[in-house]
């Protein structure tokens, strides 16, 4: 009888012990993120998700890990190496044209950050001024279309003006003369790298001059990945950190210099994070069909696809 007794109060309170643990603790998922660059404020609201704690609450363990090759986090998703992948739209929608198994699952961030810049006390008032002129880019491909169409605006085309590739130097490419004007700058990070410099720049906008809007940066998954419940999870979990963020911009800045970060508070970054802060997606699940297709459809004009395949194939929002 004490035997049976003894056995029921083990039960009891290995039961109870069970009970107590919390359920994140017990089913803990996790999620590999890979960025698309170095950690910088573009990434904040993952970094004050990640600090907060709201992946966690979802009962998910979340890696976010800056790539040694920016190249690779998309085809690492593509092959089953890692999760989610910070991506550029531009670049997703080419890589689902050759074949990627990818899809859009949510957005950073939600407007263009692309720009032509050129030196604010140069010559060049307008761009219809760059006739003739050198432009500096960093990547061919998609700048160059961006390029070409901002040209057609004003009447002219890409062989009025003489294209040089200065890698990632592009604001330094201005300082020297290298180029008159510089295709690819990042308009919260270039414009106050130069300003910074006592160099401020003037910025062309992409989506002024003849380019429809798009997401700058996006998080994309594995097409086999899309009916993972922890995906739903996730995209929730980045929803509140980006809630946080524009309620408590400087408490969240705070939560992204945190711990082994603390480098990044310069004041390039501190410029950049309330330059970029505006332009973060505030329903980062949501899709906006129209805006897509619109996109996908310029992207086929321009020769940078083949075909405009059914949205799903390019972009969902999770159940």
């Amino acid at each position: 009888m004490n035997m049976l007794k003894k056995l029921r109060n083990t039960l009891a309170a290995m039961i109870a012990a069970a009970i107590l643990i919390p359920a994140q603790a017990m089913a803990a998922e996790k999620v590999t993120v890979l960025l698309d660059w170095f950690v910088n404020p573009d990434h904040a609201p993952l970094y004050v998700a990640l600090e907060k704690g709201y992946f966690t609450e979802k009962g998910l363990e979340v890696e976010l890990i800056a790539p040694a090759n920016p190249n690779d986090p998309p085809k690492l998703v593509a092959a089953g190496k890692a999760d989610i992948a910070v991506s550029y739209q531009h670049q997703h929608h080419m890589q689902v044209d050759q074949g990627l198994p990818l899809v859009r699952i949510a957005t950073l961030v939600a407007t263009p950050l692309n720009s032509l810049v050129v030196l604010q006390d140069g010559p060049i008032k307008s761009i219809a001024d760059l006739k003739g002129k050198t432009i500096g880019y960093s990547v061919g491909g998609f700048e160059t279309v961006l390029l070409k169409v901002m040209l057609e605006k004003e009447g002219l085309t890409l062989d009025d003006v003489k294209l040089v590739n200065v890698n990632f130097s592009l604001s330094p490419s201005l300082f020297t003369g290298q180029a008159d004007a510089v295709i690819g700058a990042f308009r919260n990070f270039e414009l106050n790298q130069m300003d910074i410099e006592k160099r401020p720049g003037k910025a062309f906008f992409v989506e002024e001059s003849g380019i429809p809007a798009y997401d700058e940066l996006i998080l994309v998954t594995n097409t086999k990945s899309l009916a993972e419940p922890k995906l739903r999870k996730f995209v929730d979990a980045l929803e509140m950190g980006v809630q946080f963020l524009v309620n408590h911009p400087q408490e969240s800045w705070q939560l992204f210099i945190k711990g082994d970060r603390k480098d990044l508070d310069d004041e390039l970054n501190r410029r950049a994070w309330a330059d970029t802060l505006p332009r973060f997606a505030l329903r980062p699940g949501a899709l906006d069909h129209k805006r897509y297709q619109t996109f996908s459809l310029f992207l086929q004009e321009q020769g940078v696809v083949s075909s405009v395949p059914d949205l799903k194939n390019i972009a969902v929002e999770l159940p």
